[in-house]
């Protein structure tokens, strides 16, 4: 349930429990789903009309990785960035309080680790850590929430934000992914965004991202000043990505009016009916289907790896 990641944002993941219920269209292509319910039948996955779904608590084995990783931290002076629950939610209704008091005991028994609480249910941070804890909260605990879209940011940022300002966490940031739309507002209290394409999982099969949603983060963080990551761009990608030339068998995605079509192939000699009157025939599509290895993480030729600065 943890130990080393491959997750470029952060340096271990911790799942202190497993399952979850899917409450947004991020959720559509979970990845802990896919893995935990689909292939090992670990947990039931909940859904709109499917339940709750189960919750498992990891063992206790599991738990006590934070602690080695804590005591090499504190012997190497370093502050190592924890995923905490990359198969489930901190914040989520179904767990039991004490589970999660469990969980805040053990951020405070690590203060050389920088645990990252990121939640797709941002107005239950307050309330569920009072209920948890009559006590300030943990400094070597991060915020954050799940931004996939426009409608996702006008709900969830604001409410990180007042948690941010009830309880000081190290920081508060933004995960955009999957970046499923265009995104635009105020990121004020926020400290770092993430940003990444969607990727296949299991039946689900990845929705593409353009490039100029990633591009407008960026430029918005870096105009905030804002730490940026780029984690992925997923399945789909532009073709410089991978030195990519258009094939007339390669699927390929174009957005217009805010909508992808997605013809089955691409050909120079062909123009797509939507885009008759406006595209040139040299004019390439927005994504190809790259897969996610030959995507990779370059946005523009850059790999974004910043990090937020981190209290003593």
């Amino acid at each position: 349930m943890g130990e080393i990641t491959a997750i470029s944002w952060c340096d271990h993941t911790f799942n202190p429990w497993i399952g979850c219920t899917k409450v947004s269209p991020a959720c559509d292509g979970c990845y802990a789903e896919a893995m935990m319910d689909k292939r090992y039948g670990r947990v039931q996955w909940g859904a709109p009309g499917q339940g709750n779904g189960t919750r498992v608590r990891t063992s206790a084995g599991n738990w006590q990785q934070p602690i080695r990783w804590n005591k090499k931290a504190a012997a190497d002076g370093t502050r190592p960035f924890v995923f905490c629950s990359s198969l489930a939610d901190v914040f989520d209704n179904q767990v039991p309080t004490a589970w999660r008091t469990d969980l805040f005991e053990l951020i405070r028994a690590t203060r050389s680790l920088v645990w990252l609480l990121l939640t797709k249910r941002p107005q239950n941070i307050v309330r569920m850590y009072g209920s948890a804890f009559d006590l300030p909260w943990p400094r070597n605990a991060a915020i954050g929430t799940t931004v996939e879209d426009q409608k996702r940011f006008d709900i969830n940022v604001p409410a990180l934000r007042d948690a941010g300002l009830e309880l000081h966490p190290a920081f508060a940031f933004l995960s955009c992914e999957p970046l499923l739309g265009p995104i635009g507002g105020d990121i004020d209290g926020i400290d770092w965004v993430i940003t990444g394409g969607e990727t296949d999982q299991g039946g689900h099969k990845a929705r593409p991202t353009h490039p100029d949603w990633f591009r407008d983060i960026r430029d918005q963080c870096a105009a905030a000043g804002v730490a940026y990551h780029h984690k992925q761009n997923g399945e789909w990608a532009p073709g410089e990505c991978a030195d990519h030339r258009p094939t007339r068998t390669e699927e390929v995605a174009e957005y217009y009016d805010d909508s992808w079509g997605q013809p089955a192939h691409w050909d120079y000699g062909r123009v797509t009916p939507r885009r008759s009157e406006e595209m040139h025939r040299a004019d390439e599509p927005d994504v190809y289907r790259l897969g996610k290895s030959r995507s990779g993480r370059l946005l523009d030729g850059v790999e974004h790896n910043a990090r937020p600065a981190v209290p003593a």
